[in-house]
C-alpha cells in the first residue's frame, strides 16, 4: 500500500497533548502552544492536554510520561527548550525516552528553517520519535518555528501517524 492509500485510510480525528517548555510563559501568554491548540481544534482534532512547564529535565521527563499515561494522546507536541544554551534540555531529555526515533523530522525541519532564515538555522534543534505508543515532536518555541514545523511537517501527517501507531 502506498502513501496515498495509507493517508486515505488515516484517522480523521487525533488525540493530541501540547507541552510548552518555558520559564517565563504561562497558559495565558503561551502564543505558540495556544496557536497549536487553536489550529488543531479548528481542524477537528481533540486536544486532550495543554500545559506549560519549566526547562528542567526531571519535570520534562515526568510530565511527558504522565501526559502519555494519563491522557492517552496519539501525538505529543512539545515546543521550547530546543536551543543551544545550557538551560535548553528538551532534546536531550526526550531523546532519552524515545523507543523509536523519526530522524527525518529534525533533518527536514533544519532544511525548511534554512530556506526561511538562512544560516541561523544551525542554532535550532528539533527531534521526534515514539514514546509508549505516542508520536512525540520537539520543536523550537518561537511562533514562527512552530508554524513551520506544524504546517509543513506535522499537521499533514497526523492521521497517518495515528494509523501507524495503532497497527498491531
Amino acid at each position: 500500500m502506498g502513501t496515498e492509500e495509507h493517508k486515505a485510510a488515516a484517522a480523521r480525528t487525533v488525540r493530541i497533548a501540547i507541552i510548552t517548555l518555558s520559564s517565563t510563559r504561562s497558559l495565558t501568554d503561551d502564543a505558540s502552544g495556544g496557536w497549536i491548540k487553536e489550529r488543531l481544534e479548528s481542524m477537528g482534532h481533540d486536544v486532550v492536554h495543554h500545559e506549560v512547564i519549566p526547562d528542567n529535565p526531571d519535570i520534562i521527563a515526568g510530565t511527558t510520561l504522565d501526559a502519555i499515561q494519563d491522557h492517552r494522546p496519539q501525538v505529543v507536541l512539545m515546543n521550547g527548550g530546543t536551543g543551544i544554551s545550557p538551560k535548553d534540555v528538551t532534546i536531550e531529555t526526550v531523546k532519552g525516552l524515545l523507543e523509536k526515533e523519526m530522524t527525518g523530522f529534525g533533518a527536514l525541519f533544519a532544511a525548511l528553517s534554512y530556506e526561511e532564515i538562512g544560516s541561523p538555522a544551525i542554532l535550532s534543534r528539533a527531534t521526534a520519535g515514539v514514546i509508549k505508543g505516542a508520536a512525540v515532536f520537539c520543536m523550537p518555541g518561537s511562533l514562527k518555528a512552530c508554524k513551520l514545523a506544524c504546517e509543513k511537517l506535522i499537521f499533514p501527517e497526523l492521521g497517518h501517524l495515528a494509523k501507524h501507531l495503532t497497527e498491531a
